[in-house]
């Protein structure tokens, strides 16, 4: 192979990465380069190239890499074209193409792919994947889920057909800005606005995202760190621990714990030890997660509960995530407290919400966070690179819903009172199913879950299962197989460390017609009673 040798002075016009040394040129590169400056017999020039052996020249220039033959040529090859050029006209140098050596491969290639990521071991289980496959299975009467089983509003429904139907915005059926759709963030802006007592930017300071189980994820993945710490209160919904580790942060776990050991209560005799509280606290702490009125427990968080909480925010500076997804949902004598109205908490707050939970469309998918703007920027930005955008048509429908219900707002016609009123009704209906059935209820002040104690059960029959599962996992089974009822178990919402606590219950969902609740209670009845005559 013959190369030619270029003079140096054919460079200096070219943009490259070449610089000027001590009146030597050199092309930045991350592999060894040599400088010839003179002539020098073809034949070294041509082992050079060819990896061989380094060349002396003077007054000309040339390249030789470290590597494999093809790396030299290739670069040799780079020059000539880049002189070739540089007759004809003024050009951009692009970089040569470089390969790296390599080590030789020292056992067979796999066959089989790479593995999945790491960060997803130790994740995988879900309660809600095992127990829906159990029910397509064994088609039960199923009280697990926490879905409707009647109708959304008429309102909702029919502006969710002429979103998609309409003629004269035939964009409905498009893309619609990333961080919400601009009538939806105007409602969300009105009504929150009302509620916490200061101006929300629909702009900079709501983002519509896809449930809100992703405004959970986008929340944490833009706030939390490798290394820090997230408490996270217990009983909670299964997807604040997964999300938390996919974020690269610890969880720290504290639970709420019963004033009494048994029988009939309610969720406001469960409470947070302060001491305990405090304790989980440090300097690593990045956040809180409280979710109020809780999902399984039904418990609304007190004032008092919320001022303990934010003065540890305020002491370690911390972010408190507040999931209220279920915060029209209170029943008489209680009321929903939002944290971002307390002192000094709306810089240090983002709150979740839904409009499945609000509107019993949980087919919807469609929910929102809201909080300071600065606080908010992680979460769009992880939003925007990931889901991006929500369904049009859909969150024009929640708009249209808001809209009408601040037109209502505060009386009896208004769907956040109605509903409510309905769930008070059904809740008391399920408590008497379960006394009546000789279990022991945890009233819930909110939400549309209860919990039951089912030690009158579990204490004198065989529920058999696995023994190397928890109680309550092995009795949903049982009772899913044998008697036709499911519920979910409660220990799923806690850390393995405080599962004991949740293993004793059942979690039932309230918010079904009454004639399945009545089915319900019949099958408890009849568990009851061959219980007693000893038939099971």
């Amino acid at each position: 192979m013959y190369l030619p040798l270029f003079p140096l002075h054919r460079f200096k016009a070219f943009k490259t990465n070449f610089v000027n040394f001590g009146g030597s040129f050199y092309y930045l590169t991350d592999v060894d380069i040599k400088i010839f400056k003179g002539k020098e017999d073809q034949s070294k020039i041509e082992r050079a190239a060819d990896g061989e052996s380094e060349a002396e020249g003077k007054g000309m220039f040339s390249l030789v890499c470290k590597g494999t033959q093809r790396s030299a040529r290739n670069i040799v090859q780079s020059s000539i074209s880049c002189c070739a050029a540089s007759a004809v006209g003024s050009f951009h140098l692009s970089p040569p193409v470089i390969e790296r050596k390599r080590p030789p491969l020292t056992t067979a290639m796999s066959t089989a792919p790479p593995p999945v990521a790491s960060k997803t071991h130790g994740i995988e289980k879900s309660v809600w994947v095992e127990f829906i496959q159990l029910a397509l299975e064994v088609k039960p009467l199923n009280l697990g889920q926490g879905f409707p089983d009647f109708a959304a509003p008429d309102t909702v429904r029919k502006a969710l057909a002429q979103a998609c139907t309409d003629e004269k915005n035939v964009l409905l059926n498009q893309y619609t800005r990333g961080f919400g759709h601009p009538r939806l963030i105007a409602a969300l802006s009105k009504l929150y606005s009302k509620l916490i007592g200061r101006e929300l930017n629909p702009l900079s300071e709501v983002l519509v995202t896809a449930g809100a189980y992703e405004a959970l994820f986008v929340t944490i993945m833009g706030l939390v760190n490798q290394g820090d710490e997230v408490i996270i209160i217990e009983p909670f919904f299964d997807c604040y621990v997964p999300q938390v580790k996919l974020a690269g942060g610890t969880p720290v776990f504290v639970p709420l714990r019963p004033r009494k050991p048994s029988g009939t209560m309610s969720s406001a005799d469960w409470v947070l030890d302060p001491v305990e509280l405090e304790a989980a606290f440090s300097e690593k702490t990045k956040a809180i997660i409280v979710n109020t009125p809780n999902n399984p427990l039904g418990k609304i968080f007190s004032q008092n509960e919320l001022e303990m909480i934010a003065n540890l925010c305020k002491k370690y500076n911390s972010i408190a995530i507040m999931d209220e997804v279920y915060e029209w949902m209170t029943y008489t004598g209680t009321e929903h407290l939002r944290m971002a109205t307390l002192p000094g908490m709306w810089e240090r707050t983002i709150t979740i919400g839904s409009a499945g939970k609000t509107f019993s469309v949980t087919g919807w998918k469609t929910g929102w966070a809201y909080g300071p703007a600065e606080l908010m920027k992680g979460p769009q930005v992880i939003h925007q690179h990931s889901v991006y955008t929500c369904t049009t048509p859909v969150q024009e429908a929640v708009a249209q819903g808001f809209e009408i219900e601040l037109e209502r707002f505060g009386t009896p016609e208004c769907y956040f009172k109605s509903l409510p009123a309905e769930l008070e009704v059904k809740r008391d209906n399920i408590v008497k199913i379960l006394e009546d059935a000789g279990l022991y209820p945890i009233i819930p002040e909110g939400g549309y879950f209860i919990l039951a104690d089912v030690t009158p059960i579990t204490s004198k029959i065989d529920i058999g299962g696995d023994p190397n599962e928890r109680k309550d996992f092995r009795f949903v089974k049982w009772l899913s197989r044998n008697r036709k009822l499911q519920g979910i178990p409660p220990s799923a919402f806690y850390s393995p460390e405080h599962g004991q606590i949740g293993e004793n219950y059942i979690r039932f969902c309230f918010i079904k017609e009454d004639e399945n609740l009545e089915k319900a209670g019949e099958i408890l009845r009849a568990l009851k009673k061959d219980i007693d005559e000893g038939n099971v």
